[in-house]
């Protein structure tokens, strides 16, 4: 109840993130529909049915990765001072997010499901003269657990995964004992340690026989760590991100195993989405793990591009600029390397299918859309929380009569500088990802 009540009472912008939520998971549940479809009509293709169900887990990634950036920007499930009194801890508010998550997905599925039952006939009669009724297997009874357990599988794992993300990183840490165990100060009465009346019990003192009480000395209580003398120092700057060596590792050994499976003499592997067969299974490897190559080194180079900036005598604008990336390095740098990856395997398969005979049909389509849709609306997503991040230092520098000009030429360097580094790093990678099959 408390979840519907955030979700009905949020704004507009808030609304409309969740909308694009139930959007895509309304997309991803129509592709598993569509391939239980296929299941249902050929029951002898086992291994094709079971290739066509693998092949939505790139849609259910992409969906889940977006559900989880829009969970992280929702402003209704923030910790705020007061909510804690009223039983609304960290822990509470991560279970509402994760349930507004899931009212939004289960949302999608059953859009999903109404629009695949109105293509296939069930519901007002046959659309569109039935064009829709080949690969939806209109003639096949659908089951219904098999149909609700796959509509089950985007809300179940997006609301997983959104409480992973949100769960309170102290939660289930144990204190430091301090001396004689009594707690993380070592005293009595103070947090951390064992509530007490008295020296040995909660209702007086418990001597043994022929012992004195000042036998057993008292607990020396732990030092207390030194406030910071200066309270205006500002915060220590976020590490550099670690991902860029072990990106460009994996990113090397993906096009390594492209170029290898492009020279073995056996062909015979699985098949592309769109009927294309006789693809190298080890280009599909390939391909998966150039994909996460450059959502590993996407932070690396997104601080790198921020450091960049301010090399060779910066202004105020580029130092800002730089200083902005470098902050928002891991929370912009994966979404950006994901949607760089997207862009490559689109651009591979594009030239697969020009130069081959078969083109790509309609479902291969919506998913290629639907992913690269997720992608650009995650790194949207990952920009609007960035913005919110920084909302106090912007509003700080408007009071130190920062004109708002310098921010926006600021933020324009951001994005000239990540478009330079990023989009020829983007064509050079989709070219290589392209060669083993656009040469054969």
């Amino acid at each position: 109840m408390l979840a519907l009540r955030l979700t009905r009472r949020s704004r507009p912008a808030v609304q409309l993130r969740r909308l694009l939520v139930a959007t895509a998971s309304a997309g991803t549940g129509f592709l598993l529909l569509c391939a239980l479809a296929y299941a249902i009509g050929h029951p002898d293709h086992s291994g094709a049915a079971l290739l066509r169900l693998a092949w939505c887990a790139t849609p259910l990634a992409a969906t889940v990765h977006f559900a989880v950036a829009v969970a992280r920007t929702d402003p209704s499930t923030k910790p705020r001072p007061g909510l804690s009194a009223i039983g609304l801890g960290p822990g509470r508010l991560m279970a509402v997010s994760a349930t507004t998550t899931a009212l939004s997905c289960l949302l999608g599925s059953a859009l999903a499901l109404l629009v695949f039952l109105h293509l296939r006939g069930d519901l007002t009669g046959m659309p569109f003269d039935g064009a829709a009724a080949g690969f939806l297997m209109a003639a096949a009874p659908l089951p219904l657990p098999a149909t609700l357990t796959l509509l089950a599988v985007v809300p179940a794992v997006a609301s997983a995964a959104v409480a992973l993300d949100l769960r309170p990183k102290d939660a289930g840490r144990p204190a430091k004992a301090g001396p004689r165990g009594y707690g993380r100060f070592g005293a009595y009465g103070r947090p951390g340690g064992r509530e007490t009346f008295g020296a040995y019990g909660r209702f007086g003192a418990r001597l043994r026989p022929g012992r004195s009480s000042t036998a057993d000395p008292a607990p020396q209580p732990v030092a207390e760590p030194a406030p910071d003398p200066d309270p205006a120092r500002p915060p220590a700057p976020r590490a550099v991100p670690k991902g860029l060596p072990w990106g460009v590792a994996v990113l090397a050994a993906g096009l390594a195993v492209e170029a290898y499976a492009n020279r073995a003499a056996d062909t015979d592997g699985l098949s592309m989405p769109g009927g294309h067969a006789g693809g190298p299974a080890g280009v599909l490897a390939g391909w998966v793990l150039t994909a996460l190559g450059l959502a590993l080194a996407g932070p690396g180079l997104t601080h790198l591009c921020g450091r960049l900036l301010q090399s060779v005598r910066p202004g105020a604008v580029r130092l800002l600029a730089g200083r902005v990336l470098m902050e928002e390095a891991s929370r912009i740098g994966r979404p950006l390397g994901v949607v760089c990856a997207v862009a490559s395997g689109a651009y591979a398969m594009t030239a697969l299918y020009d130069t081959d005979a078969p083109s790509l049909g309609p479902l291969t389509t919506f998913g290629t859309l639907l992913v690269a849709g997720c992608a650009v609306a995650t790194l949207l997503t990952a920009a609007v929380e960035a913005k919110q991040a920084r909302a106090g230092t912007t509003a700080a520098l408007l009071r130190l009569g920062a004109p708002t000009t310098m921010l926006r030429t600021a933020a324009a360097l951001r994005a000239g500088a990540l478009l330079a580094l990023f989009v020829p790093l983007t064509a050079v990678i989709a070219e290589l990802a392209a060669l083993p099959l656009s040469h054969r």
